[in-house]
């Protein structure tokens, strides 16, 4: 590095960064002139530890890669568990399904309004989106009964029916959350301040979404026109009517603008499903050991959402791998900062919505010998404890 050059690292730990991840930054004065981005701080070993647990268990596992978008990996891994045993799940069920996964949405889109809000240092807007937020929230824990991993999903269907008096609050609170998502959107769409700290700035071209492979909104404010919910349907989202909005400019403005009205047509799919969800049962029993592969996706709040599952004649799986929207959104992340300002990378990096607890995965490779070994999670967890105590 040259005199004229400055090298740093902004996390692990940093007010900016909602989870420990590091950037490793270079900067001719303010102006940032390279960028990579360094994961594996939150990986927890998830993938392994299901390998240990029957499916029904390890379904549950499934829901904890994330918070916040807990129900998208649940759902997936019960979809492609499903796929391998050959059942098919109930009708209602999958509406149901639809119905978690949109109010799931309207959580996530609604947290990242106020992150980014937070970002730019706009905090009443945060706290505002986020007070808005606590109806959706008081939804989900109506439904499922929790707030935070809803354990809505069994293998073959889901856990908690739609009551007639649960369906009553949920159209009553749809309608008190209307006019509040229209007040976020004239808001996020005429603020001064958001649209100068947003427009022009983070700009992921359409050739660069395609060499980065980004996905879910990211992609679809960069002009890529693509939704499994709507080009490859799964659960019941072929019987409803949806818009999937879509932008050319790419910038973190363009993703506001997305997201708020994806809000919109959440809230549409929501209701559709209430007026249509057909009777019957819930849930088709599964039981025995499994043998066979299957890939599930689906379209999580942040983009495609991969579960792969490979069963070898027993009731735990031989392998699982996922795969997170922001282990694909993470590269454009880091180009796009090249040219931008120092104070420019929190907002930049937000936009993405990343979530790297979903995405840090890990790979040991011994460059001395030429071996490799199979480690269970409590050998995970020593040699965690081990390397800790080297850091520390």
């Amino acid at each position: 590095m040259t005199k004229d050059y400055t090298e740093f690292n902004l996390g692990p730990q940093h007010p900016a960064l909602k989870e420990p991840e590091t950037f490793r930054v270079v900067v001719e004065g303010e102006r940032i002139v390279k960028a990579e981005a360094i994961l594996g701080h939150t990986h927890r070993g998830i993938e392994k530890v299901a390998e240990e647990r029957d499916y029904n268990k390890a379904l549950y596992l499934a829901e904890r890669i994330c918070g916040i978008c807990s129900f998208s990996h649940n759902a997936n891994f019960a979809r492609a568990v499903e796929f391998v045993a050959e059942v098919e799940v109930p009708e209602r069920a999958q509406y149901l399904r639809v119905l978690v996964a949109e109010l799931e949405r309207l959580h996530s889109h609604m947290l990242w309004v106020g992150v980014l809000a937070h970002e730019i240092g706009f905090d009443t807007f945060y706290l505002l989106v986020w007070n808005d937020r606590e109806v959706v929230m008081d939804m989900l824990e109506t439904l499922t009964g929790n707030r935070v991993n809803y354990g809505m999903n069994n293998i073959g269907g889901v856990r908690a029916d739609l009551t007639p008096k649960i369906k009553k609050m949920l159209k009553k609170k749809l309608e008190e959350l209307k006019p509040r998502l229209s007040n976020i959107k004239d808001i996020a769409f005429n603020n001064k301040t958001i649209i100068s700290r947003s427009k022009g700035i983070g700009i992921i071209s359409k050739d660069m979404a395609r060499k980065t492979c980004v996905t879910g909104p990211t992609a679809r404010s960069s002009g890529i026109d693509w939704d499994l919910r709507r080009d490859q349907p799964y659960f019941a989202y072929e019987n409803l009517d949806f818009e999937v909005p879509v932008s050319s400019s790419g910038d973190v403005y363009s993703k506001i603008i997305l997201r708020i009205k994806e809000l919109f047509e959440s809230v549409s799919i929501i209701e559709q499903v209430l007026e249509k969800i057909p009777d019957g049962k819930i849930m088709t029993n599964v039981r025995g050991k499994l043998s066979g592969k299957a890939v599930s996706r689906i379209e999580a709040p942040r983009g495609e959402n991969f579960h792969y599952v490979d069963f070898r004649g027993q009731k735990e799986p031989y392998r699982m791998k996922v795969r997170a929207p922001t282990y694909a959104n993470v590269v454009s992340s880091v180009e796009v900062l090249v040219g931008h300002y120092i104070s420019d990378i929190p907002v930049i990096v937000a936009a993405n919505d990343p979530c790297f607890s979903c995405t840090d995965r890990t790979l040991i490779i011994d460059r001395d010998q030429e071996r490799y070994q199979v480690l269970n999670s409590k050998d995970l967890r020593r040699a965690s404890i081990e390397h800790s105590k080297e850091v520390s």
